[in-house]
């Protein structure tokens, strides 16, 4: 047997076995107890917790009472940053009144010419300041990932204490995964040149949560 085979073959033995290794490992989580829980603020009052941690990661943080009024607090924010009035959004969006705030928002996935790019989020995490992304048709992650400026809306109601709860909410809403779980702390950054901090490397410049209160 030549090396080829010899990786197919084991490769075929593989996925033979793969219905069972899912169903063990489903079990081990389904069994596996939690490991150190996250601070009492946390757990407690978890806007106010997230709020801190996201400014604490240099993103930057609005609230408002409904959906209605995202585009008036989004016109805002860009305007303050001088940043560009056009961009794409998730549909779930899409039937905002942008044009009453000037705003040309269009409901589609980002592409590289686009600057601003505005998503959901399928929950937040207090303990981190982290959003906690599922890839669908529906939500793109390349709206999150390739804009200058990500602004993500977020309901109050979606902020949960830690990682584990998080997860705990997906297996219990999705039932099974989607082909991909992106977390994201702040702007993309990275310090690999000369130790020195770089914001925007491997994907948005700036981060923005609107907080929704009813949503």
């Amino acid at each position: 047997m030549n090396a080829r085979e010899n990786i197919l073959g084991r490769i075929r033995a593989g996925i033979g076995n793969s219905a069972a290794r899912t169903s063990a490992v489903e079990e081990h989580l389904r069994q596996h107890p939690r490991s150190v829980q996250p601070s009492i603020a946390a757990q407690t009052d978890r806007v106010a917790s997230f709020k801190q941690r996201v400014l604490s990661l240099a993103s930057s943080v609005d609230s408002v009472v409904n959906l209605a009024e995202i585009p008036a607090a989004l016109a805002r924010y860009l305007a303050e940053n001088k940043l560009p009035t056009t961009g794409v959004c998730w549909p779930q969006f899409g039937n905002l009144d942008w044009q009453a705030q000037g705003l040309q928002i269009v409901p589609r996935a980002a592409i590289g010419d686009d600057l601003v790019g505005i998503t959901g989020a399928f929950c937040a995490i207090a303990e981190t300041g982290t959003l906690m992304m599922l890839s669908g048709v529906d939500t793109p992650a390349a709206t999150s990932l390739l804009p200058e400026t990500h602004i993500a809306i977020v309901p109050q109601s979606r902020i949960v204490a830690c990682m584990e709860d998080a997860w705990a909410l997906l297996r219990s809403e999705q039932g099974k995964l989607p082909r991909a779980v992106n977390f994201i702390s702040g702007p993309s950054r990275t310090a690999d040149i000369e130790q020195t901090v770089t914001l925007g490397a491997h994907g948005p410049y700036r981060v923005h949560i609107v907080l929704v209160e009813n949503m």
